[in-house]
């Protein structure tokens, strides 16, 4: 079972907002891999793994949380990645 399940709506290219979301997640350095249909990554946050994957269905971004910390809320999560690709 997923550890968290979010959906982030976007305008615009696929490609682009990936392109945001890869460069959020290497920043961090972390591994992001994919195409413009899903992917999966993964980054460290103080030493534990935040481990998941996307799919793109029209203009949504569906994220799969499948492993995070336990002190990580989902919701963190969620408002970091949208406010790093957005």
């Amino acid at each position: 079972m997923a550890a968290c399940t979010f959906s982030i709506p976007f305008s615009g290219a696929a490609d682009t907002i990936l392109d945001k979301a890869k460069r959020a997640v290497e920043k961090q350095n972390g591994n992001f891999s994919g195409d413009t249909n899903q992917g999966n990554f993964s980054v460290s946050f103080f030493g534990q793994e935040i481990v998941g994957g996307y799919t793109v269905a029209g203009n949504d971004l569906n994220i799969v949380i499948d492993s995070k910390p336990f002190m990580v809320p989902c919701s963190t999560i969620e408002s970091f990645l949208k406010n790093q690709i957005a």
